[in-house]
């Protein structure tokens, strides 16, 4: 159990995550990504909604991805409070007042805009539609990458 407890090489993490995306595909049919989780919760939210984000939608065929949005969750947790040498808190002090919680609320409500602008997050363009050699996928991924260094280096040092 002693390996497991102490970091994993960055390369044996890429090519678990990586395998993911084929054997997801393999095994369930299914597209690896987790915006599909936040629309999928908006349509369960509003079942008789008269938009067609939310009335078009397949709660049924698309309930999965809250199932995987929770495990992914209860991982996290499970693997920095029981699987890590040194457990890390659920938020840094920093996050624990009224500016840190306007801070991710702000954060969020901006992730959560350009997932959906961008047609999909991430994960799903940088692991799966990159893995399907797709073009804009490969052109949002470098995007995010920019936008994040921006974002690091940029406005990271003024708000924090």
């Amino acid at each position: 159990m002693q390996w497991l407890m102490q970091p994993w090489p960055w390369w044996l993490s890429g090519i678990l995550i990586g395998l993911t995306v084929p054997l997801l595909y393999l095994l369930a049919g299914k597209a690896f990504g987790i915006s599909t989780s936040l629309q999928e919760i908006g349509a369960l939210c509003s079942p008789h909604s008269k938009l067609e984000y939310f009335s078009k939608f397949d709660r049924k065929a698309n309930l999965w991805t809250i199932v995987f949005a929770i495990g992914i969750a209860i991982g996290a947790f499970v693997a920095t409070q029981f699987l890590s040498a040194d457990p890390k808190p659920f938020l840094p002090a920093s996050m624990e007042s009224v500016s840190g919680a306007i801070k991710l609320l702000v954060g969020g409500f901006l992730i959560g805009f350009g997932t959906r602008y961008a047609g999909g997050c991430t994960s799903g363009h940088s692991i799966t539609g990159i893995a399907n050699l797709n073009w804009p996928s490969l052109l949002a991924t470098v995007c995010f990458f920019a936008g994040g260094l921006a974002v690091t280096w940029g406005l990271g040092g003024w708000l924090f």
